[in-house]
């Protein structure tokens, strides 16, 4: 924040550079755990770079359609989509399905706002379901992948399987009633019965000890935050700004309904963690930058554009 957010623009790409070598690094030597490969390891400390890989996004995109004046045409999309392609394929393969699921989206929101024309985010959302059901198709996803995106669509079926976390999920948030079960008074949340309840399933704890009331609340706080994101980008000073904003909202919140849509059972289970308060030192530090960034913006919004 306290740096002028000019000055990322014009390292913007030596930025982008620096994710992508961290996410090329972490497959040489990286530390793996459960299947993937995602972290490097200082001692007793761990780094996630898949994390910061939406910051460095948000800046290449916004450096790169900050130079260019007008409508984006369709050859300067591509660009874009070669330049958010690559760290979405490097993070798919660690493999970390619910972060490059955060990176589309990012770029989505990005595109347009940067005025990429109609026609092309219509063909470009056509490619994307086609490209889904491919993936499908020939087996780029794998089977447990595929059973954690549409779970939530059969909610009934194997609870004793992939749907598992998130029914016991729900019976914590519903148990919470209106006024919740009290801090730290939670049964399903204390004793253990929701997995991952400090990471991914968080808001299990929130809906069952602080009840339809606090979830509100947290909820409201969250929607404050992306209200202020939103200003931030209809005042931004210059198109860079405008565009770091807008890549920050779409960041954080989708992030906030993924994560919380996936306890309630009406959107798909992918591991994103709900902002500042998920447990992961790699993904708060990443929102807390990503909020920075936006008051950066609104910090020096005063002076001629």
């Amino acid at each position: 924040m306290l740096i002028d957010y000019r000055r990322f623009r014009q390292a913007g790409y030596v930025i982008y550079g620096l994710v992508v070598l961290s996410l090329l690094g972490v497959f040489v030597i990286g530390h793996s755990a459960e299947g993937a490969q995602r972290w490097y390891q200082f001692g007793a400390l761990q780094l996630q770079p898949s994390e910061f890989a939406a910051i460095g996004l948000i800046i290449a995109l916004a450096t790169f359609s900050s130079r260019r004046k007008g409508v984006l045409e369709l050859r300067e999309m591509i660009a874009i989509l070669v330049l958010a392609g690559v760290p979405m394929v490097l993070v798919y393969r660690q493999p970390d399905l619910g972060t490059t699921i955060i990176l589309g989206v990012t770029l989505a929101a990005m595109l347009v706002a940067a005025g990429v024309r109609v026609r092309y985010l219509a063909l470009l959302a056509v490619m994307v379901v086609g490209g889904f059901f491919l993936a499908i198709h020939v087996h780029l996803l794998k089977e447990y992948q595929l059973e954690r995106l549409t779970s939530f669509l059969h909610q009934n079926q194997g609870t004793q399987s992939v749907n598992y976390d998130l029914n016991q999920s729900k019976g914590a948030i519903s148990s919470g009633g209106f006024w919740g079960t009290g801090v730290f008074k939670g049964t399903a949340t204390n004793l253990g019965y929701v997995p991952n309840q400090q990471t991914d399933f968080i808001f299990s704890a929130v809906g069952e000890q602080l009840g339809f009331v606090g979830s509100a609340v947290v909820i409201g706080l969250f929607g404050i935050i992306g209200l202020r994101m939103l200003r931030g980008a209809q005042t931004a000073r210059d198109n860079f700004g405008r565009m770091v904003c807008a890549g920050a909202l779409a960041f954080l919140a989708f992030s906030v309904f993924e994560n919380i849509g996936m306890t309630i059972g009406i959107t798909p289970i992918t591991g994103i963690p709900l902002p500042f308060i998920s447990y992961g030192g790699s993904a708060s530090f990443a929102f807390f930058a990503t909020v920075g960034l936006v008051a950066n913006v609104e910090m020096r919004r005063a002076g001629r554009k």
